[in-house]
């Protein structure tokens, strides 16, 4: 019921009724207690279609909790405090500590937490939780990251129990990916689509699933690992053991050695990008090519529409599938070039798909941006306080 109201830009008793197939009587009896628990509140009153009573409009009051999300991979900590709706009241971010200390990491955390929450302005006794994102694949069961590749050194370290105990919160523990489409069926671009498929771009690739608004999950709780579908099979052999994974070509790590490639075989020259590697090869990292590219380098842009043109190979392969309506693509790894990305996946889902000739399937970049997984992060927490079949599995 919940969701209805949250979905809705002002919603009815008697409209939840009709869409819920609840009872009247059953609806009134929740929404009373949903206003007692200040979660929603009444807002006015519209004229029914056809006359009659006015309904009492009823909205989420986004004031009454909060909840706060950390997203955690090899690079930087980011951590989001959002409202009811899913809305960032303040965003921190610090580089992931150096070393393999996983005390230290966690000291880290919680501090980034302490930080942003202060900046918020939100005292903790109004806080749901706190959601825990990480590379995947996790061992939903036991609860710790099962050694991504990136992280080794937290292969079986209890981290969402020892996050819990640092930070006095109960702790949900998710992938990224999923972390990250879960936010965007809050307060994104998949709010209210009941089919939609997320890639998320981080230090790797990854992928969420909303069918039939429910996240799935899959048997062993990790589905939707759309970056280690293989797009070229006697291409790089990946971590995972398969060959040609869009991951090994369209991660930011094959995107900057592809990139170093072509400019080393340049002749004297060139755009902005080929002058800063002839001066400092290191300075052409993954930042420097987006920027490139969105500025229209021909050799950044050549690059970043090859690896956008994998994408489109998976999300083609997805629409198959998965028959979605939706493909967001989002995550602080495309920053800045979304829209190419956009561009060559519409096209390929415009031409490739079976489907195709029945309806397009369409695709977007999250407008939750480079804040899509501490955003994701925290909705993990409204799920799992107000929507429980769409929660995560693990809370301490």
């Amino acid at each position: 019921m919940l969701d209805q109201i949250q979905w809705s830009d002002g919603i009815s008793r008697v409209e939840i009724a009709e869409r819920t197939g609840l009872t009247p009587q059953t609806v009134s009896g929740i929404v009373r207690r949903l206003i007692n628990e200040g979660v929603v509140r009444e807002d006015g009153s519209s004229r029914a279609s056809g006359g009659g009573k006015p309904r009492t409009t009823l909205r989420v009051n986004a004031t009454a909790r909060s909840a706060v999300g950390l997203h955690f991979d090899a690079v930087q900590l980011a951590c989001a405090v959002v409202d009811l709706l899913g809305h960032p009241l303040a965003i921190r971010r610090r580089p992931t500590p150096p070393g393999s200390d996983p005390a230290q990491v966690v000291a880290v955390m919680a501090g980034l937490v302490s930080e942003a929450l202060t900046e918020a302005d939100v005292p903790r006794d109004r806080v749901l939780g706190l959601g825990l994102a990480t590379p995947g694949p996790i061992d939903q069961e036991l609860g710790p990251v099962a050694a991504p590749p990136s992280l080794a050194y937290l292969d079986r370290f209890p981290l969402r129990q020892t996050l819990s105990e640092a930070t006095g919160m109960p702790v949900t523990l998710d992938n990224d990916a999923t972390a990250a489409a879960i936010g965007e069926r809050w307060s994104g671009a998949g709010k209210g689509v009941a089919n939609f498929a997320y890639f998320f771009f981080g230090t790797g690739i990854g992928g969420g699933l909303i069918l039939n608004h429910q996240v799935y999950r899959g048997g062993s709780l990790n589905a939707g690992e759309f970056g280690h579908l293989s797009v070229r099979p006697d291409g790089p052999e990946c971590y995972c053991g398969n060959r040609g994974c869009l991951e090994m070509l369209a991660s930011p790590s094959a995107l900057v050695a592809a990139t170093r490639r072509r400019l080393a075989n340049l002749p004297d020259g060139g755009g902005v990008l080929a002058q800063r590697f002839a001066a400092n090869p290191e300075s052409v990292d993954h930042a420097a090519i987006r920027g490139a590219a969105a500025a229209g380098d021909p050799v950044a842009v050549a690059v970043i529409d090859e690896a956008a043109a994998q994408v489109a190979s998976v999300a083609s392969s997805v629409a198959n599938l998965l028959d979605v309506d939706l493909i967001v693509l989002g995550g602080h790894g495309i920053g800045e070039v979304e829209s190419r990305y956009v561009d060559v996946v519409a096209s390929a889902l415009a031409t490739r798909p079976v489907s195709r000739h029945i309806r397009v399937v369409d695709v977007t970049a999250s407008p939750h941006g480079a804040d899509a997984a501490p955003v994701g992060s925290a909705a993990l927490v409204l799920h799992t306080a107000y929507s429980p079949q769409l929660s995560a599995l693990l809370t301490d």
